[in-house]
């Protein structure tokens, strides 16, 4: 019985013993990593995209006034025309009969008027002296007064059938490119309820504009004058540039989905943009250029206290941080020169605190930042081109690695085979 009690308590010291040797070598074996990032100078922006048709920025239907068949057509697709420029011309037979007719009727309502005009003066002159009737007055009045009506009729039919003439001559109202031709030579238009459109001519295809679709949600971002990229499928590789000149407040609904129409004008001297277009663009709502720049992951880290404990000793450090730096009051760590001028943020800036290394020791810093785009940060004030940003600290074992035997090794997976070493004479 005593010897049984003697092998216990030996047992169990020596777990005890092993288990306290398992632990210190794994404690000596853990070490902390630090990964950092530098400041450098660089451009930050965020963007919103959207997807556009591209158009001139100037395009012009021309219709015909008159109906008629095409007799000539004087231009083709793609034909550069200036204002005045004769585009096609309407057969004019039926349009100069027309006139004729016109003209015959005001001959003939002149002539009436003559006639009337005459008989009025005369049957005047005999009502004065009481020889005729006031009834016979009142109707000689009456047809004379008809007469003049039926002249102005006249006259302004015939100026209608003589300007339905001039307008069988079609010109182009302005200087441009013609994009489309809707008739060719024989056919018939017919103007009757609407007017048919016959030529579509874009003023300028050096200056083309996109029409995008801005969703509701980034509408609010957008600005007139704000720099555009945008890329069309026929060339991925090149990047086009533009600015927005307007922001249409007219909502356009579809499948409960509310989007904004922005213009966005675009130089285009080479003439590669083409109107029909889809542009992907991106319009860069926020932009600064040649600003400090950091890893926004840096402005995520926070440090957990036992692992910084833990590196302060690793690294020997005599005055280590205290666990609660992390959490001082921000303006104990204002720049000198802000706390002199009394300068604060921006409306658009925030003070935020990140992790500087400087030698073997790295501490919170406060810095001043500005744009962010999840991927990069603007400093705006706190920190120097070349400091040395943390955004992480791990700890890892030796032991544990991937490289290593115990880690490797399951009992579920299947062993490689093992070599045997061959002997070289």
């Amino acid at each position: 019985m005593k010897k049984r009690t003697t092998i216990i308590i030996f047992s169990i010291l020596a777990l005890v013993l092993a288990g306290f040797i398992i632990k210190s070598c794994n404690k000596k074996n853990i070490n902390i990593f630090l990964e950092t990032v530098y400041v450098k100078k660089g451009s930050v922006s965020n963007q919103v995209t959207a997807t556009g048709t591209i158009e001139a920025i100037k395009t012009v239907e021309v219709g015909t006034r008159v109906s008629g068949e095409i007799s000539k057509i004087y231009v083709d697709y793609n034909s550069e025309v200036k204002a005045g420029q004769l585009l096609a011309e309407l057969d004019r037979k039926a349009l100069k009969t027309t006139l004729t007719i016109a003209e015959a009727s005001l001959e003939n309502a002149k002539s009436e008027v003559n006639y009337q005009e005459s008989n009025f003066k005369r049957i005047k002159a005999l009502f004065d002296k009481k020889l005729v009737a006031e009834s016979d007055y009142d109707q000689t009045l009456y047809s004379y007064e008809k007469a003049k009506t039926s002249l102005k009729t006249a006259q302004l039919n015939y100026d209608k059938a003589r300007i339905d003439l001039d307008y069988a001559f079609i010109y182009s109202p302005i200087d441009g490119v013609v994009l489309s031709r809707a008739v060719d030579e024989g056919q018939t238009v017919a103007a009757s309820f609407s007017t048919p459109t016959l030529f579509s001519i874009a003023n300028d295809l050096t200056r083309m504009q996109v029409e995008a679709s801005i969703d509701e949600a980034d509408i609010g971002q957008v600005k007139n004058n704000q720099r555009v990229e945008f890329t069309v499928d026929a060339y991925p590789a090149q990047k086009f540039e533009g600015t927005v000149t307007q922001i249409r407040l007219e909502p356009v609904v579809t499948s409960n989905v509310v989007t904004y129409t922005v213009i966005v004008e675009a130089p285009n001297p080479e003439k590669k943009l083409m109107p029909g277009m889809t542009a992907s663009i991106s319009i860069f709502v926020e932009e600064a250029n040649n600003v400090l720049t950091v890893a926004s992951k840096a402005l995520r880290f926070k440090p957990d206290m036992s692992q910084l404990m833990e590196y302060q000793k690793q690294e020997g450090i005599e005055k280590p941080i205290h666990p609660q730096g992390a959490d001082f009051n921000l303006t104990q760590n204002i720049p000198p020169e802000e706390k002199q001028s009394g300068k604060k943020s921006t409306p658009d800036s925030k003070r935020i605190e990140v992790w500087v290394k400087n030698g073997s020791k790295i501490e919170p810093v406060t810095v001043e930042t500005g744009i962010d785009n999840d991927i990069e940060v603007e400093i705006k004030s706190g920190l120097k081109e070349g400091d040395e940003v943390v955004v992480s600290l791990n700890s890892n074992s030796p032991a544990l690695s991937e490289n290593s035997p115990q880690a490797a090794s399951s009992p579920f997976m299947p062993k490689p085979p093992t070599r045997k070493n061959s002997k070289r004479n």
